[in-house]
Formats: structure tokens, sequence, C-alpha cells
């Protein structure tokens, strides 16, 4: 009984903590995301007032949290689009790579942890935090702008991309042949393929036997599915965050339209979960010793990703300022990233605590980049734009060789966003 209360009280405690840290985000204008992130840094272990009853309980809370994210996310989306997307943003997917996997495996190679190191580390700096990333747009009132499907075509190659990266990492971590690697990749494809197939072919079909005019059957339906498959979909070395968004893009019509109204206060609550208890699992003594690297590899990999937004939105004609907008939102690594590095620690203990001091800089700063990023951009281009005009001459010569401004390209470029 004794356990009980304190579950309780720990769980009120956060949850009611949660609430406070949200409105207060919400007055500065801040996505709550790192306080969220905060807050489980000073609940956690070493950290000012550890909460252990409610441990195994946000632990679970946190995986839901991530599984909602991802399911709201699909939801946005038809399978049909799911495939354009793919065929059209394959070749930032590649550039995606090149930029920012390359800088993880350089930096573990330098510290001599060897290839099997260099291929986790870089896994840890390319894939961005589609958990962290889909809150963001929700918070900043995106989900309808032009680049936000440029945005999840990046995420989703991403994450289908984990299909293949995960088996990898996995049989070079415990050794296994090329027999069996090629079996657990045959297996993790096969079942991307057979969902994606099935949410193309048979997405009405599914949609209907998931509709119901009662919104408590709908939202247990949703909910049951999304979950079962996406524990499948994790035994199946394919990540469960890939199977709840498969789940999403199978729904269409008024079931996802429903389906959205009933899990979006869910996903709210468990994401917020999810969040805390990321800074929950996070040791603060852990992070001092390997803060230089970490945030020299966070600089670094802030402009690659930077970089990756700019040039996929620019491949999909729109315009500057959402080309900066995407550039700036997908810098955030979250999930995936710890993942990795939880499956590495034990053949490279030291991958550990700089993957997460890594991830705790870029998931408070992705938010931030996302938000200020386009914005600051503009402001550089204004300043240069009127510290230019002198040196072109004076009087007439100036208004005839004047560079336009940025508020002018953003005007030129709006019909493109």
């Amino acid at each position: 009984m004794h356990d009980m209360t304190a579950l309780l009280v720990e769980l009120g405690s956060v949850i009611l903590g949660l609430g406070i840290i949200g409105r207060f985000a919400g007055r500065i204008g801040l996505s709550p995301i790192p306080l969220y992130l905060l807050a489980g840094l000073a609940f956690g272990k070493g950290g000012l007032l550890p909460l252990g009853a409610s441990e195994e309980f946000t632990a679970v809370g946190a995986e839901i949290g991530v599984i909602l994210l991802l399911l709201l996310l699909g939801l946005e989306y038809s399978a049909s689009e799911l495939v354009t997307s793919l065929k059209t943003q394959y070749p930032s997917g590649a550039v995606d790579f090149v930029l920012n996997a390359t800088p993880g495996a350089v930096a573990a190679l330098l510290l001599g942890w060897g290839p099997v190191g260099a291929v986790a580390l870089a896994g840890v700096t390319w894939i961005s935090s589609s958990g962290v990333i889909a809150k963001v747009l929700a918070d900043l009132g995106r989900l309808g702008n032009r680049e936000t499907p440029v945005i999840l075509g990046v995420l989703v190659i991403e994450d289908l991309s984990m299909a293949v990266y995960l088996p990898l990492l996995t049989a070079m971590l415990a050794g296994v042949g090329l027999a069996g690697g090629s079996i657990a990749l045959l297996i993790a494809l096969g079942t991307v393929g057979l969902v994606l197939y099935l949410a193309l072919r048979h997405g009405r079909l599914i949609s209907r036997a998931v509709s119901s005019d009662n919104p408590e059957m709908l939202l247990l339906v949703v909910l049951g599915l999304t979950v079962l498959v996406a524990g499948v979909a994790q035994q199946l070395q394919v990540s469960a965050a890939v199977g709840a968004f498969l789940v999403g893009i199978a729904l269409s019509g008024e079931v996802a339209e429903g389906a959205r109204k009933l899990l979006s206060p869910l996903r709210d609550l468990f994401a917020a979960v999810f969040f805390v208890f990321f800074g929950l699992s996070t040791i603060p003594s852990d992070i001092p010793p390997v803060l230089l690297p970490a945030a020299l590899l966070a600089v670094v990999t802030v402009f690659t990703k930077i970089g990756t937004g700019w040039y996929a939105a620019r491949r999909a004609g729109i315009g500057e300022r959402g080309r900066w907008r995407a550039g700036g939102t997908l810098v955030a690594r979250g999930e995936f990233s710890i993942v990795i590095a939880g499956l590495a620690v034990a053949t490279e203990p030291r991958i550990g605590p700089l993957a997460t001091a890594y991830v705790m800089i870029l998931v408070i700063v992705g938010p931030l980049t996302a938000r200020w990023t386009q914005p600051v951009v503009a402001r550089v281009q204004k300043w240069r734009g009127k510290e230019e005009q002198p040196a072109a001459g004076s009087g007439a010569a100036v208004l005839a060789t004047r560079v336009p401004s940025a508020s002018e390209h953003e005007e030129v470029s709006a019909s493109s966003e």
C-alpha cells in the first residue's frame, strides 16, 4: 500500500509539474520540451530529488508517448503521399546520410573506438528525433506549412532506414556473420514492405474495419492496434516508432480525422512523459567529462542538419523562408540516438555518456533552432543588405545598383511558401 501511495504522489507531482511548466513555456513563447528535459534531469538518478516509485510507469509512458507522436504524425498523410514523398525525397535522404553520419563516424575514429564504434556514433549523429520534431511542429502550428511534408519526407526516410541500419549494427555488435545479419535484415525489410503494401492496397478496408460511430470504441481499437503493431515491429527490429507511423498512414478519411481528435490529448500527455523520462534516465555526473567533445559534435551537426533541410526544401521548390525553417526543425536528436547508444554501450562503454550529452544538447537546441533559424537568417541578410549599400555609390547610383533586401526576397518567394 505504501508503494502505491508513493507511486500516486510521484505521478501526481510529475503531471502537475508538467502542466505548470507547459503554461510557463507558453507564456514566454517557448516550446516546453527543453524545460521537460531539464525537469527530468533535476529529478532523475543523481539529481536533486530522485524519483524511484514511478520509474517503471514513467518508462512505459515514455514508450507510449513516442508511439502516439508517430501515430498522429502518420494520420496527417495518406499512403500514396508517403510513397510520393519517398520517390521525390530520396536524394535528400542520401545527402542527409552523408552530411550527418560522417561527423559521428570521424569523431569515433579520432577517439579510437574502432569500426563498430564509428558505425554506432554515425547513427547517433545521423538520425533526427521524429518524436521531438513532431511535438515542435504541433507546438509551433506548422503542420500545415508547405515545408512540413519535406521535413516528414526526410524523417520517414531516416526512420525506414533504421530497418536496415539497426539489424546491421546489432549483427556487428554481436559478431554475427554475414548470413545471420542478412536474415535479420530481410525480416525487417519484409515487415516494412508488407505494412506499406497493406496500407496502399487495402487502406480503405482497414479504415472501414476500424471505423466506429462510438468514440470510445474508435479510441480503443485504434490505440490497441497501434500498440500491437508497434510491439511486433519492435520485436522484428523495425522499431516501434516506424510501426506506429505506418498504422497512421494506413488509416484515412473520417477514421483518421476522428482518431486525431480523440488521441491528441493522450499524445500531449504521454509525449511530455517521454521527454521527462529521457531526463530522468540521465545521470548528471556522467555529462561533464564528455561535454566538450559532445558540444563540438553538436555544433557541427547543427549546421549539417540545417544544410540538409535547406537542400531538401529547395529541391521541393519551397521559398527561402521555408528552407531555413525546414533546416532548423530537423536539428533535434532523441529517441533513436539513445536506442543506438544503448545497443552499442556493451561493446563501447564510452559511447553512452557522450551520446547522452550530445542528445541532451540537441534536444534542447532543436526546438530553439526550429523557431529562430529563419528569423535570425532574415535579420542577418537584412543587416548585410544595409551594410553593402554605401559601397555601391551614392544617390541614384545606389538606387540603381542596390541588392534587394531580405524582406523583398521574402515577398518574391512568398508565393512559393
